[in-house]
């Protein structure tokens, strides 16, 4: 699934070749029939991106919003629009440039108050100016549920996926499995400052590049990553490899369905009160 700095190029990407004019909406799948109509031939008004959901605003407070889920993508180009092959949920034309929709998890339209039941639930997004890392902080430092687990859950932390949360634990030296009981706001603030950096570093590179100057494969004259995710990482999808920083095997291990990665040097299990009575 995409994670949120994807959405937020696609946001940007659809407000520079549509954003201004009136757009041709149609569904030539069918799915999205009644939804397209509402919009066609009106004018969108602006796009932004809110964690992993997509919304394009058009003129009459009406607003496409898309999920694009495990399977959702997006196509576009220079017009003419070539003829739609397969399952188009959407297809809209402008007065240069065409965009496809397929497979995505959500295609809907909202009214205002539907935008803003959709803005409730979700948590802070570190790419978004008018986020609340404090309002984030409150809901973590009350759980007792693991972080790497409160970073993914989009009411906490909106945009933050498998990728990002696996790697700024490492950068952070926490286990994923450190309740979010344990952390303080000290530290909060240093995990939302790094998370907001990667991320806006994504935005910027159209990747996921984690790793600090000294482990990239130039200065540590190493064969570059290979992975359809592409990027540099210190731990997501390298179990068994070495550690970049310490040379220890990279572990995984489950949680609610997802791979988690972490070294267990860099990141040593949380201290549990048993532990410390013990010691």
């Amino acid at each position: 699934m995409p994670e949120g700095h994807t959405i937020h190029r696609l946001a940007a990407r659809h407000r520079e070749l549509f954003a201004g004019r009136p757009a041709r909406v149609s569904s030539p799948q069918g799915r999205f029939a009644a939804g397209a109509a509402l919009i066609d031939g009106r004018v969108l008004r602006d796009t932004e991106a809110v964690g992993k959901h997509l919304l394009h605003h058009f003129e009459d407070d009406r607003t496409l919003h898309v999920h694009l889920g495990l399977y959702g993508k997006f196509a576009d180009g220079v017009l003419p629009a070539p003829a739609p092959v397969g399952q188009v949920r959407l297809a809209m034309t402008g007065s240069d440039h065409w965009l496809e929709l397929r497979g995505p998890t959500a295609c809907e339209i909202l009214e205002p108050a539907g935008v803003d039941l959709l803005r409730a639930r979700l948590g802070a997004d570190p790419l978004r100016d008018d986020a609340d890392p404090a309002a984030a902080f409150a809901r973590v430092r009350a759980s007792t549920k693991p972080l790497a687990a409160l970073l993914m859950d989009q009411s906490v932390v909106a945009g933050c996926g498998l990728i990002y949360a696996n790697e700024v634990l490492f950068r952070a030296g926490l286990s994923p499995q450190t309740p979010g009981t344990a952390i303080d706001a000290a530290r909060w603030t240093a995990i939302w400052d790094d998370l907001r950096a990667l991320m806006k570093e994504g935005v910027l590179r159209g990747r996921i590049d984690t790793v600090h100057t000294e482990h990239t494969p130039e200065a540590m004259r190493r064969a570059p990553r290979v992975d359809r995710h592409g990027g540099e990482v210190y731990v997501y999808r390298r179990p068994g490899q070495p550690c970049l920083v310490c040379g220890t095997p990279i572990a995984r291990g489950p949680m609610a369905g997802r791979n988690l990665y972490w070294c267990p040097s860099c990141q040593p299990p949380p201290v549990t009160p048993s532990r410390r009575r013990s010691a």
